[in-house]
């Protein structure tokens, strides 16, 4: 990580985000609390996010803090993306809020140091029903429950479920968690990314392996031939079961095969 100059907290302006005296808006790296409208006409407010900013307020509210980026440092509305440290005692913002349950572990190709971490600390907060984990707006999803899924389409989700296949269509890597790729839940690599998932070609050894296994993943739903998520890298998916290598299946779309590029 690299250093930038710190300063004092002046505003909270949510659970993730706030401004600094000097007028820097720093964006809280590596999670996503609840949203507040912040007045966006029409935007309903996520459950919670109240809650939320009082508790990044408490934390944050007056002290002087120190800043670290590992990655990217400034997001397309010119906010600051850094890691923020309170007080003396250099209390490490995001790993507190996600332990306390009131934010997601939310990582990006480009921005994703330390996302391991926060994940452990993800995992003992919703373990523990804590703060966002006891609300069902924020309840992991199944891979099974087509319905709800379909009904959550544009939103941030995490979704477990087996994958029932692994397969290489083109230039995109598929997990399948149905044998119906039409319609089931898909997780979905495109051949660009791969290459961040470690070694193995045309398909990284730890995706071979994932066909059987359980796993978690989290990103944008968005529907494609039925619901899906895009990963760009290895920190979006959790492996819960892993059964041993599986088989994947490599085939080439035949052409007029409807559908073929997308699932």
């Amino acid at each position: 990580m690299r250093e930038l100059p710190g300063g004092t907290v002046e505003e909270v302006i949510d659970g993730d985000t706030a401004r600094l005296a000097d007028g820097r808006e720093i964006r809280f790296v590596g999670i996503q609390a609840p949203k507040l409208a912040l007045g966006r006409k029409g935007f309903m407010p996520w459950p919670l996010a109240e809650e939320a900013r009082a508790a990044a307020a408490d934390l944050l509210l007056g002290k002087e803090v120190a800043l670290r980026v590992d990655g990217r440092s400034v997001d397309r509305h010119g906010r600051v993306l850094a890691h923020i440290f309170a007080g003396e005692e250099k209390i490490w913002a995001q790993r507190a809020l996600v332990g306390q349950g009131w934010a997601r572990v939310y990582s990006f190709a480009d921005n994703h140091g330390c996302t391991l971490e926060l994940l452990e600390a993800e995992e003992a907060a919703r373990r523990a029903l804590r703060g966002i984990w006891a609300h069902p707006f924020y309840a992991v999803r199944s891979a099974d429950d087509l319905k709800k899924l379909e009904g959550l389409t544009g939103s941030f989700q995490l979704v477990e479920g087996a994958v029932a296949d692994v397969s290489l269509v083109k230039s995109k890597l598929y997990l399948n968690f149905s044998r119906n790729w039409r319609r089931d839940f898909t997780v979905t690599i495109t051949k660009r990314d791969l290459r961040r998932f470690g070694p193995g070609r045309p398909v990284p050894e730890m995706l071979k392996a994932l066909k059987g296994g359980v796993v978690r993943v989290r990103g944008w739903l968005r529907d494609r031939n039925g619901p899906e998520i895009v990963l760009t890298h290895p920190e979006q998916i959790e492996i819960l079961m892993l059964p041993g290598a599986g088989q994947m299946r490599v085939e080439e779309a035949q052409p007029g095969e409807e559908g073929a590029e997308n699932r």
